[in-house]
């Protein structure tokens, strides 16, 4: 385990200084976690592109030509670029059960409970886990889109668009990984912590990222069009392939902000609990 130096304990009013420099800490303990134990890091890339492949070259050439306004011979070049937006939110989903496993054996093996004694940041210390999560799933889709690039995925965005793209990214991971953290904290075991977020995983399955939404049946399509994975791959697509972006942009960024108001209290709520418990 990285050691962790806790600040000089302070006054309250002045303790808040801390809190940054905590935080930074924590980020460095969880990052290099990440180099040390590299198997979760590399499943959330392998796995992506394994579904990456397999539906463009399998299953692609069907699909892709029953997409609306699309020549069936250009099919799998066409459902290439469909489904790419959908393949990066799965890259962004599967980053959430390293998070969760990593803070559940925080949990049971007594790291966390060490922490609370210490003169740390309640928030840092999850921070640090949410903040490094993000970096490995934004590292994790720039991999997974070059690995599109090289197999004939050209999106025609501006700089600008790549900007916001990569912001959405960010922002996605950011508030998928505080929904992972209370996850984590909430589970009673590694296995049941890494086994909760892969609903998250079929989300984009059950949305517009492999088909569109006006091909399910009713009661399916209903709830494709109003949960979250929805509209953020509607945006990324809308931003890397200019199809139109109507509400989705902003339904984003709510669905986005959402998430981590409810993430956040999840988690900070079960640590203050065991907080007192301890």
């Amino acid at each position: 385990m990285t050691t962790i130096t806790a600040p000089r304990p302070t006054a309250q009013g002045s303790r808040q200084s801390y809190v940054v420099a905590d935080a930074i800490t924590m980020l460095r303990r969880n990052l290099l976690h990440m180099i040390r134990y590299p198997g979760l890091s590399v499943f959330t890339i392998v796995g992506p592109v394994v579904i990456l492949l397999m539906f463009v070259f399998v299953f692609g050439g069907t699909l892709g030509a029953g997409l609306p306004g699309v020549d069936p011979a250009g099919g799998r070049e066409a459902y290439l670029a469909y489904v790419m937006p959908g393949i990066l939110a799965i890259t962004i989903a599967g980053t959430a059960g390293g998070t969760a496993t990593t803070v559940s054996m925080d949990m049971t093996e007594g790291i966390t409970a060490r922490f609370r004694t210490m003169a740390i940041s309640r928030a840092a210390v999850l921070a640090g886990h949410v903040l490094g999560n993000t970096i490995q799933a934004i590292i994790a889709v720039a991999l997974v889109l070059a690995v599109g690039v090289l197999i004939g995925f050209r999106p025609t965005a501006t700089p600008l668009e790549w900007l916001a793209a990569f912001g959405l990214i960010a922002l996605i991971a950011f508030s998928i990984t505080w929904l992972a953290v209370g996850m984590g904290m909430q589970a009673k075991s590694v296995e049941t912590a890494s086994n909760l977020p892969l609903l998250l995983v079929l989300l984009p399955f059950l949305g517009s990222g492999f088909v569109p939404t006006e091909s399910m049946p009713a009661g399916l399509q209903f709830f494709a069009e109003y949960q979250p994975f929805t509209p953020m791959v509607e945006t990324l697509r809308g931003l890397l392939l200019g199809t139109p972006l109507g509400w989705n942009a902003l339904l984003a960024l709510g669905w986005c902000v959402l998430i981590t108001i409810i993430g956040y209290v999840w988690s900070m709520v079960i640590y203050e609990r065991k907080s007192v418990r301890a």
